[in-house]
């Protein structure tokens, strides 16, 4: 109703997140699955041939079963994004806001500062998430707080020459999934899934409402979709958003990691927020208790609506998932709030 707003001045306004339900039923899969390698806050995986490569800190590095990771490349900043061309060129989007294609740095226009995610299409044409104009990736938590949408979509036709905006007012686009010229893209401020035609920026809505931020996106193997969902939603935070002169106090007062906001892990420190006896009653962590930190992933059918998902509950230490690959029957997980890369077989499902 038009009249909504001023009514929710005299009545107030529900706090309602979406329930775990249905195909995002609760279980504990990632808790259970055997951690394929540690790696310390391991953030974006990729496939490259015959080999697994994952970005950590401002390092690349190959995975393999049974040995240690081992660094293949370096950079001056953290690495935010990675993606592999058709022709085998590794592209690399960098904390500072720069991109590297085949060890190479690329011009890119002033718009962009916060590369979150790349893609390539089956053509070669590459695609790349900006998530915010005011904030870089590491900044997220800030972005969300302050309610940021400035987030904008580009790409890069086959043929090279610059990159091309697509489209602009995305809250904090994430993950990227190329179909065919089009692409879908995960809005995390949003809780959604939305779809861009490549050709004018138009765009549609493809899933809302989700229980989570989304992520990344990565192919599976009978062409639907891995979604990554990196934290949960919760009332608090809910509530927290909607508490303008409260937000704004909190980030002017209160450091980040203690902030009322999402979190890739949680319970490390006395100091956190949500730690009431309707957590923890008696030293025990509730594994159905609210939390600021959670592990989803979620199998996307070719329709791409969801079919099941793989948690590690509020009281579980695989969160933080930002990226997930599969290859030859086995998924790959990254959790950064449990320092580990997971594999899941899956057709155990």
């Amino acid at each position: 109703m038009i009249l909504d707003p001023v009514l929710d001045l005299f009545r107030g306004k529900a706090v309602t997140i979406p329930p775990l339900d249905g195909a995002f039923r609760p279980n504990t899969l990632l808790d259970d699955a055997p951690a394929f390698t540690e790696l310390s806050e391991p953030d974006n995986l990729l496939i490259s041939s015959d080999r697994l490569l994952a970005s950590s800190g401002n390092a690349i590095h190959s995975i393999a079963e049974g040995a240690a990771p081992s660094v293949v490349e370096t950079f001056p900043s953290s690495v935010t994004a990675l993606a592999l061309s058709p022709a085998g060129e590794l592209t690399v989007g960098l904390e500072s806001g720069k991109l590297v294609i085949a060890g190479k740095e690329v011009s890119l226009p002033a718009g962009i500062r916060c590369i979150t995610a790349l893609a390539y299409a089956d053509d070669g044409m590459l695609w790349l998430a900006n998530g915010s104009a005011e904030h870089a990736p590491s900044q997220w938590a800030a972005d969300l707080m302050k309610k940021g949408a400035s987030g904008s979509l580009w790409k890069q036709d086959a043929a090279g020459g610059g990159f091309r905006k697509v489209a602009d007012e995305i809250a904090f686009p994430y993950g990227l999934h190329p179909m065919g010229r089009d692409v879908l893209v995960s809005e995390s401020w949003r809780h959604q899934l939305v779809r861009f035609d490549g050709a004018n920026g138009n765009r549609s809505t493809v899933l809302t409402h989700l229980p989570g931020y989304p992520a990344r996106l990565s192919p599976s193997a009978d062409g639907g979709a891995w979604l990554a969902l990196f934290a949960p939603r919760n009332r608090l935070i809910e509530f927290v958003l909607q508490e303008t002169h409260y937000r704004q106090d909190m980030l002017e007062q209160v450091p980040p990691a203690y902030w009322i906001a999402p979190a890739l892990a949680s319970s490390r420190s006395f100091l956190e927020p949500l730690q009431c006896g309707g957590i923890r009653t008696m030293g025990i962590h509730k594994p159905w208790s609210p939390s600021r930190s959670y592990g989803l992933v979620v199998r996307l059918d070719r329709q791409l609506q969801p079919q099941f998902s793989l948690h590690s509950r509020a009281n579980g230490t695989r969160h933080g998932i930002c990226s997930a690959a599969e290859r030859d029957g086995r998924l790959f997980i990254a959790s950064r709030g449990g320092d580990c890369v997971l594999s899941v077989a899956t057709g155990g499902f």
